[in-house]
């Protein structure tokens, strides 16, 4: 008697362990982004930080929804941006906001 219920109890397990995987599977496994294209990234702003944190680089949309293209010197003094929201499509521009230059 102890033999068949041995046996009882390992079939069970078994199944349980099956059953129990199947449908931990499907109900925890993570769901991709539908936002997302398979081979794109979709983001509102991407930075590039040098080594120490600092943005260099940027590309997103203002508080208006207008896209841009800002890069910083080194040591922060001059900024090129690019928008073509804005009057001046590109602009390069010293820390104290005077334009250097500027195209239409």
């Amino acid at each position: 008697m102890m033999h068949k219920q041995i046996i009882v109890l390992c079939a069970a397990a078994f199944l349980g362990g099956i059953v129990g995987g199947v449908l931990s599977a499907q109900v925890l496994s993570p769901r991709s982004v539908e936002a997302q294209k398979p081979h794109g990234v979709n983001a509102e702003e991407f930075l590039l930080l040098d080594a120490k944190g600092k943005a260099r680089a940027g590309l997103g949309l203002d508080a208006n929804g207008e896209v841009g293209l800002v890069l910083r010197s080194k040591d922060g003094s001059r900024t090129l941006t690019l928008s073509p929201d804005d009057p001046s499509v590109i602009k390069l521009v010293e820390r104290g906001g005077l334009v250097l230059w500027g195209a239409p």
